[in-house]
């Protein structure tokens, strides 16, 4: 029997615990704003709030980034995790050490049925994806929030009781040095997938699991792949079925292959038989080494409220879905995007409460898009009948030749950006605005996420008002969180060219038209003969100012 080389585990930075200085005191401290998990999600949204001056305490049951053994889990970071992490201060670390990709293959046994190049309608700044193991996310993550010093991280921290008060949440957390209790004005839960938060609360996950079973081959090869994104159908070496093949950082390929729904994972996950499917791939010659090998199942949830009280749920402890198309991590990672500026402009005094209510109205819907989106991939991919089976396979048949049936070969749709529904802060709905290249009229250049990365406001887009207009503009806005900008004209406001590719991307380019951008890049209204009083109006509904009790 063949034995298989195994490259050296990673070493992963590892924290020290702090006893904190509430074990120290009978004292029960109260801190505005807690959250629990150390994950994407997580330190994300610890991140994005430290980068906005806000305090905030962290809290961890582990002291170190990703899963001890070092296996790559999520891989695919969209271009909106991108433009986050490019506002944050992380995109340049995470696109030095990843792997950049727009192109992607798709095939049915050794013909290519389709394939696409996502950077075909894109104005941003960040590609379409960059792959990169999910620790080194993380760990740059850390590695910001602690730069930036506004964060209490507080490693080897296990929540042991949560219990929601009229006012607050009280939480009781176990330390290597003893247990305390503190209270926070509001409490995010990060905890993940098997949330005990979630679980301690009594709140229905509506949780569902599929019988379909993949396992993981991490490899480093001795002659490199194409760097691109293949999938195949129903691979000719996998017995007809899905497998997955992704390049990531260090040069270790990450290949996904379906098993059998009644198989032994146990057994699949030997190095023997992980190098016996690598050989039937690739040729009995292929040189390799493993990183990792490991199997996987998956499930589906999706809470009812993203908000109970003063608990709010982001990540996998809100929604679970297939891993089809990136659509788990990136939606996190969104999701803390969305609630960050809410909570530091409460926290500032800027906006009141109901502004926070607006975090569950986005984006709730956008994970349940997600979760219907992934779940006809799933399908897709494992059929449950018969007539599904014989879809696919005229679909597959079909996809070669025709274009209409590509657009139904159906491997995962890749993540994106969602669009919100119209709701009270939002009475248009909004989508995102894409990291546009910018350039102020004395030439320097700019963009879009360093525009937002200073300060926590809204961007108001003039195209080119009057002076007398910016000036009214100016006073009726003066109370509120607005940077207000002209494009083009002669105002006397901080000036960026016209430009015909940033009109069309917002939609609007005449003069008098504004668009106003939210402090997570998304559009929260469009004028077309703004007025002062009318942006002014606007402003307040995108922060909720007139529902706000």
């Amino acid at each position: 029997m063949e034995n298989f080389a195994f490259a050296p585990a990673y070493e992963l930075p590892v924290w020290p615990f702090t006893p904190p200085p509430e074990l120290d005191s009978a004292k029960v401290v109260r801190h505005p704003i807690v959250i629990v998990g150390a994950g994407p999600s997580g330190l994300t949204l610890a991140c994005d709030l430290a980068q906005r001056g806000v305090h905030a305490v962290l809290l961890d049951e582990d002291d170190t980034v990703g899963v001890r053994g070092a296996s790559s889990r999520g891989i695919c970071y969209a271009q909106k995790s991108l433009e986050i992490f490019e506002r944050l201060g992380i995109y340049e670390r995470i696109a030095a050490k990843g792997i950049t990709w727009s192109f992607g293959r798709t095939f049915s046994g050794e013909q290519e049925v389709y394939n696409f190049n996502l950077q075909a309608n894109s104005v941003s700044r960040q590609p379409p994806f960059i792959n990169l193991q999910q620790f080194y996310v993380e760990w740059f993550l850390v590695e910001r929030i602690l730069e930036l010093g506004r964060t209490e991280v507080r490693w080897k921290s296990r929540v042991t009781r949560v219990e929601q008060l009229a006012d607050g949440v009280r939480l009781d957390i176990e330390t290597p040095a003893g247990s305390y209790t503190i209270e926070a004005d509001r409490l995010i839960d990060a905890t993940g997938a098997n949330s005990p938060i979630r679980a301690q609360l009594g709140i229905e996950a509506h949780a569902s699991r599929s019988t379909d079973r993949w396992c993981i081959s991490d490899v480093r090869f001795r002659k490199p792949l194409p760097t691109e994104r293949w999938t195949w159908v129903d691979a000719p070496f996998n017995e007809g079925r899905g497998v997955w093949q992704h390049l990531m950082a260090d040069g270790v390929w990450r290949i996904d292959y379906q098993m059998p729904e009644d198989c032994d994972t146990a057994h699949i996950s030997k190095p023997e038989v992980a190098g016996a499917r690598l050989r039937e791939q690739l040729g009995p010659d292929v040189e390799f080494e493993f990183v990792w090998i490991g199997p996987y199942g998956y499930r589906d949830h999706l809470l009812d409220s993203f908000r109970h009280g003063r608990v709010f749920f982001i990540g996998d402890a809100a929604h679970v879905v297939s891993p089809f198309g990136a659509r788990g991590g990136n939606s996190g990672i969104q999701d803390a995007a969305n609630l960050g500026w809410k909570l530091a402009l409460v926290a500032q005094g800027k906006a009141g409460d109901a502004l926070l209510d607006s975090y569950d109205a986005e984006r709730q819907p956008a994970a349940a898009q997600n979760l219907q989106v992934t779940s006809r991939s799933a399908r897709f991919l494992a059929p449950r009948s018969p007539a599904e089976h014989t879809l696919r396979r005229a679909v597959v048949a079909l996809a070669a030749r025709h274009p209409f049936a590509r657009a139904l070969v159906n491997t995962g749709r890749m993540s994106v950006a969602n669009e919100y529904p119209p709701a009270p802060a939002l009475p248009e709905g909004g989508r995102t605005v894409q990291n546009l290249a910018l350039r102020w009229t004395d030439g320097r250049g700019t963009t879009l996420m360093q525009l937002l990365a200073e300060g926590t406001q809204c961007i108001g887009l003039w195209f080119a008002p009057t002076r007398e207009q910016a000036r009214a503009a100016l006073d009726a806005t003066a109370a509120l969180p607005l940077r207000l900008l002209a494009v083009g004209g002669d105002s006397g406001l901080p000036t960026l060219q016209a430009d015909e590719q940033l009109a069309r991307h917002l939609g609007i380019g005449h003069a008098g038209g504004f668009v106003l951008v939210r402090p997570d890049a998304y559009r929260a209204a469009v004028l077309t003969q703004a007025t002062p009083e009318a942006i002014a109006a606007a402003l307040r509904t995108a922060l909720a100012h007139d529902t706000a009790p």
